[in-house]
């Protein structure tokens, strides 16, 4: 199997209920994301997938997070709270749509919230 990962970052708010004091205020992070794609077998090229399009796809998705107030975007908006762990899922289920190969699969998105803290989802 092969694995391969980008990094990204984005700046938001959000606010979160019933599991601290300090996170129920609104306050907002400096997120670090990893995206890693996994797949067995490598194209023509011998490459899995080429960076330029793993990039765009998560700049894209990067795009609907950049600078937002995470409570008020549709996915949070069902009672989905926008903790790290459910960002790291939105990231990965908005991604898996964006990826047209069925060849490669999201491994793991990780969101760090701070430089000690993240959290990850693996579909």
């Amino acid at each position: 199997m092969y694995e391969l990962k980008v990094e990204t970052d984005f700046a938001a708010a959000h606010q979160l209920t019933m599991v601290g004091e300090k996170c129920e205020n609104l306050h907002g992070h400096n997120w670090k994301v990893e995206v890693i794609v996994a797949g067995d077998t490598l194209d023509e090229g011998g490459v899995l997938m080429d960076f330029g399009i793993i990039k765009k796809h998560v700049r894209a998705v990067m795009e609907t997070l950049d600078h937002k107030f995470l409570n008020e975007l549709e996915f949070f908006g069902n009672g989905t709270p926008p903790s790290s762990e459910n960002i790291a899922k939105y990231i990965a289920k908005t991604l898996m749509a964006k990826i047209d190969n069925p060849a490669v699969r999201i491994s793991r998105v990780s969101a760090w919230e701070s430089k000690n803290a993240c959290a990850t989802y693996i579909p």
